[in-house]
């Protein structure tokens, strides 16, 4: 990942749409997130980039209603780490700059994650909610939709869209595809999705993603401000980054 994101930097193509580019985080200082996790330092190099560079912070949600314009960026942040309410949203409170978190639901009753302490319980994510988090669903237990059936895509779905509205009051309309991309998400789950109440499906790369989802562009712990701004002019948008 480091030599392609590195590679691509300097030689990929852009592609960058004419509307607004939703990233994709998911933790800062918690190094047992791997890949995915950034510093405090180059989180907020990144946020001070994105201001330098003439862009604005709007919802995730009205870039995926409306498109969005060129200048505009959304943050969100897949899996509920804990460092989302406990690091990111005071930074991002600071700068005061809307963003979502998109939680997995058994890891926050305790069960899963990477680790026991790693993940938001439900006094977090209702915390964070009341800090002006916009809160989406992630799935029962992050799986792999490309690996179940009709009515394990529906369990997956729904069963955590009712536990997060049971435990926080919560009733999400946006799901975030676990592992983002094409190949995790077969047609019929977005068929499921829609009967079961979400119209905004995040997944990820903006010339890759299935029909009829959101495109995100995802960050990691690789993207100093050269591939930051590469990110940006949409160096990595026909990219996925696992297979």
């Amino acid at each position: 990942m480091f030599v392609e994101r590195h590679t691509l930097a300097t030689v990929g193509v852009r592609h960058a749409p004419q509307v607004g580019r939703i990233l994709c985080y998911h933790s800062v200082e918690q190094p047992e997130w791997g890949v995915n996790d950034l510093t405090v330092e180059r989180f907020r190099q990144q946020l001070d980039a994105a201001f330098a560079a003439g862009f604005t912070f709007v919802p995730a949600s009205q870039i995926a209603r409306e498109g969005g314009s060129a200048d505009q960026l959304a943050i969100t942040f897949d899996d509920g780490a804990l460092s989302v309410l406990t690091v990111a949203a005071p930074i991002l409170r600071s700068y005061d700059i809307p963003f979502s978190a998109f939680v997995v639901s058994l890891w926050c009753g305790g069960e899963g994650g990477p680790g026991p302490t790693s993940t938001m319980r439900w006094d977090d994510v209702i915390r964070l909610a009341e800090l002006g988090a916009e809160i989406g669903n992630h799935s029962a237990s992050h799986a792999d939709f490309a690996d179940l059936n009709d009515d394990e895509i529906a369990d997956q779905i729904g069963g955590a869209r009712d536990a997060i509205e049971r435990h926080t009051g919560i009733r999400t309309t946006s799901f975030a595809i676990p592992f983002g991309q094409s190949g995790n998400w077969p047609p019929q789950a977005s068929v499921i999705g829609r009967e079961l109440g979400y119209d905004l499906i995040y997944a990820q790369a903006q010339q890759t993603r299935p029909p009829g989802t959101i495109a995100r562009t995802f960050v990691t712990h690789f993207d100093r401000p050269r591939i930051f701004r590469a990110v940006l002019r949409g160096r990595y948008d026909r990219w996925e980054e696992w297979f």
